[in-house]
């Protein structure tokens, strides 16, 4: 045989080379084709030519001892010598082949080798739709499959059961029921493969009736049958039948293996039987399929969920822990039930047991780091994933921006956010809830639109939080807009969407449109009524809250401690001091609910408001818990009305006691030296208030103009239309006065003379905004604004006269309540 070096250099020949010169191949037993060819790939660089015996059957061996050894770099060596060989490969070879390729993940070769094919057969493209499908390219896995049966291919059980598995994967229940069509044509709906197939498609889309009927028409069901049909039931919420089959399946003497034991114990944990579930458990324990991670995980999410998290925790110590599986589950169950720190001692544990973190185990030890605000060691954490690569992957992204915004670091959230180059759902969901908790109403109703602009869908959690956000800035106009979109979804009978539907429309003064959406559900749960109740209290009308919580009882719905604060803040609006007393007394000995501080301080609010505030200090007095800055504020606010300065200091102290640094206490001692005309006093409280660094919060007011929010200060001439608006305000003024208003001066609590006083009432924030919306608003409409601090009587007083004359309703909404103004009557009936 000719010899041709490429270089001069002294070259080392393999073992295997030097034994080929020197003994035949008959003399060496255990050589056979498969060798040579691999010996081919290794010599192929020092060979010009070779003799034409080396066949396609001995390639073919060759490819697929590279495919059981996982060596891709011979495979690939191998390839290039065929190549070089000749088109000397047959398609049983090539298809070989191209399976080699496609168990290497190289599906781009795959792809082109398939297209330098000169021949094809259904192993081929069934080979290639699985490589394709495996990689994520589903879209190409069905269009080749389109093209197998275009072009006439055989179409058998293998064809059918990769092609159902690619229509699960791809969330496309109508493909895989075309698919079923086919297989009833063929014949192929009783076998075994293809039947267990169709059940994964049917459990998957929810027919739970069309997986039974295929389930019956298997011939010879073996035991993935038996379990496909089982976890069908279980996970589509029918744990009877699905228990009721495995009766069956032991009857016919066939035994459960791992799979269906984990259906099983899903089907428990439907039922809550945490008894059932300790019985499989403990038949798992006797055919030892408790190591298997599947059935554990079960047995966790069992005990977890409805046993106890130590039952979990014991079932999880006694398995071999070298699944990452198993330890992200348990950190993400421990982080579910606040348990914070033993989920975080939990991931030291793993991380010092050498167990790589995966992306589920990091968004839980994230999720325990959004729980207690803890944002160095979120950065800690973020850090680690970025240097493990999984900074793009959408649990751990999601996760990353909830810790970020639940910390208030709102700009490191959507930093993460914009480098998304396409965030899901729970991506936006996160900023617009992480924008509403903080108070940014405005930016978490922009990032809504542009939600809606990509036309991401939205879910249950994207509406409320866009409902709250409009809340948040009390925006009717645009609560009625994502009102209307969210008719034309499937969430229009949602309750949870509708309960905020109602808490939204309340807050943003339209109490009948609140009522509208709650006559308009089709079932109530506890919050719906909560949040009308707590609606109509805000809105003054104790009577209906009052009513609505006697429907609550005759519907058989038991209230729980947040009706109570509804209903007792509902008598303290409107004074109604017996009723507020009957139902406080009734938590304890009708519902046996404890009072918390707010049921106590709408009860000292009640008492001290209606003038009581010696019953409202015994009734503190006699408080079993000690009172809370909450308590001593209510009772002070009453001390202000009342004006009240002896027992207001006494207040006021216990609440600096309590929060030295707490500026409406300061601010309300100020107003009550200051009504008392105790100047000195007044001086002395702002000289503290200085020193401490503790300033007053400036009035403002807002009204919403075409979905714009217009802000107003004191005595504001900022805004571009100040002209018209003090125009406007000094028509008011000639009219009230006509009307034969007089301006109540001693709501300026500063000490000055009564004409600056009256100058200064006349240009309070909610009268700039009451002018801008004459100016704005057309004729007839009403005028909503919201206002920062409590309504000031002369204010309260005036709007009365201007609703009169204007003849239109006006809702002001201060810290406290709502007032509708409405022909010269408020519906607070000046009680406020």
């Amino acid at each position: 045989m000719i010899k041709h070096f490429q270089s001069s250099a002294t070259k080392t020949w393999p073992i295997h080379s030097l034994i080929r010169q020197t003994v035949p191949l008959v003399s060496v037993p255990r050589w056979s084709y498969q060798s040579e060819a691999v010996l081919l790939a290794d010599e192929g660089d020092i060979y010009v030519s070779r003799p034409a015996k080396f066949d396609s059957y001995a390639y073919a061996r060759a490819f697929q001892e590279c495919i059981n050894q996982g060596n891709h770099v011979r495979g690939k060596a191998v390839h290039g010598h065929s190549l070089k060989s000749g088109d000397c490969l047959d398609l049983f070879c090539l298809n070989i082949l191209l399976n080699m390729y496609a168990k290497f993940d190289v599906v781009d070769e795959s792809c082109k080798l398939f297209a330098e094919m000169p021949t094809r057969n259904m192993v081929s493209f069934v080979t290639l739709i699985q490589a394709l499908t495996k990689c994520g390219r589903l879209l190409e896995a069905s269009q080749l499959f389109r093209r197998l049966h275009k072009e006439g291919h055989e179409l058998n059980q293998f064809v059918f059961t990769t092609v159902l598995k690619l229509s699960v994967i791809m969330e496309l229940p109508e493909f895989g029921w075309c698919v079923h069509a086919s297989i009833s044509k063929l014949g192929h709906e009783s076998n075994a493969y293809v039947g267990a197939a169709l059940l994964d498609t049917y459990s998957f889309s929810g027919h739970v009736f069309d997986a039974k009927k295929v389930f019956d028409g298997i011939v010879g069901k073996d035991i993935v049958a038996w379990t496909g049909m089982i976890s069908c039931y279980a996970d589509n919420a029918c744990a009877e039948d699905a228990l009721q089959l495995y009766s069956g399946m032991i009857m016919v003497g066939l035994k459960p293996n791992n799979f269906t034991l984990t259906s099983l114990i899903k089907a428990a944990a439907s039922l809550s039987s945490v008894a059932l579930g300790k019985t499989l458990h403990g038949y798992s324990i006797k055919t030892s399929y408790t190591l298997d991670p599947y059935v554990c995980g079960s047995l966790l999410d069992i005990y977890a969920k409805y046993g106890d998290i130590e039952d979990a925790r014991a079932v999880f110590e006694a398995v071999p822990q070298n699944d990452v599986i198993l330890w992200s589950f348990m950190i993400a169950r421990y982080a579910q039930a606040d348990q914070n720190e033993e989920a975080l001692s939990l991931f030291r544990q793993m991380m010092h047991a050498s167990i790589e973190p995966n992306e589920y185990s990091f968004s839980s030890v994230l999720q325990v780091c959004a729980n207690i605000r803890g944002l160095n060691m979120g950065r800690q954490i973020h850090s680690h994933v970025v240097k493990m690569g999984l900074d793009s992957e959408f649990f751990v992204v999601n996760a990353l921006m909830n810790v970020y915004a639940k910390c208030g670091n709102l700009e490191a959230s959507m930093e993460i956010f914009s480098c998304l180059s396409n965030g899901n759902d729970v991506s936006w969901n996160t900023l617009i809830v992480g924008y509403t908790q903080q108070g940014f109403g405005e930016d978490a109703l922009r990032l809504f639109y542009q939600m809606h602009i990509a036309q991401v869908p939205k879910t249950q959690v994207t509406y409320s939080s866009a409902l709250q956000a409009c809340a948040i800035i009390a925006s009717v106009e645009q609560a009625r807009q994502i009102h209307s979109l969210i008719s034309k979804t499937n969430l229009s009978d949602d309750v949870v969407v509708s309960n905020s539907l109602i808490d939204s429309y309340a807050k943003c003064g339209n109490i009948k449109d609140a009522r509208k959406v709650f006559d308009a559900m089709i079932e109530h749960d506890l919050i719906s009524w909560n949040t009308m109740i707590c609606g109509y209290a805000a809105h003054s009308l104790g009577n209906d809250a009052l009513s609505l919580f006697h429907q609550m009882k005759e519907h058989n719905i038991k209230p729980n401690s947040v009706t109570f604060v509804g209903v007792l803040s509902a008598c303290s609006n409107v004074g109604l001091v017996h009723h507020g007393l009957n139902y406080f007394n009734s938590m304890s000995e009708e519902y046996c609910i404890n009072p918390s501080m707010e049921h106590y301080a709408c009860m000292v609010r009640l008492l001290g408001r209606s003038g009581l505030l010696n019953d409202a200090m015994e009734f503190i007095d006699q408080m079993p818990v000690e009172p809370n800055v909450m308590v001593w504020r209510a009772l002070l606010g009453a001390c202000l009305v009342h004006k009240n300065i002896h027992l207001g200091s006494l207040c006021a102290e216990k609440v600096l006691e309590i929060d030295p640094q707490d500026e409406t206490t300061y601010v309300l001692m100020s107003n009550l030296y200051a009504s008392g005309r105790s100047w000195e006093h007044v001086a002395l409280v702002r000289k503290s208030m200085r020193a401490k660094g503790v300033k007053k919060e400036p009035g403002c007011s807002w009204i919403e103009i075409q979905s714009e929010i217009h802000s107003f200060c004191m005595g504001d001439n900022s805004h571009p239309d100040t002209r018209l608006i003090h125009a406007m305000l000094e028509w008011l003024n000639v009219k009230v006065n006509r009307a034969g208003y007089i301006s109540n001066v001693n709501v300026v609590l500063h000490d000055i003379d009564d004409d600056q006083k009256e100058r200064l009432v006349w240009v309070h924030s909610e009268r700039l905004a009451l002018a801008f919306g004459l100016i704005k608003l057309r004729p007839g409409s009403r005028i909503c604004i919201i206002k920062n601090l409590r309504f000031c009587q002369d204010c309260h007083a005036v709007f009365k006269e201007i609703s009169k004359i204007i003849q239109r309703q006006i809702t002001v909404r201060d810290i406290n309540r709502f007032h509708h103004f409405e022909d010269g009557i408020c519906s607070c009936g000046d009680y406020w």
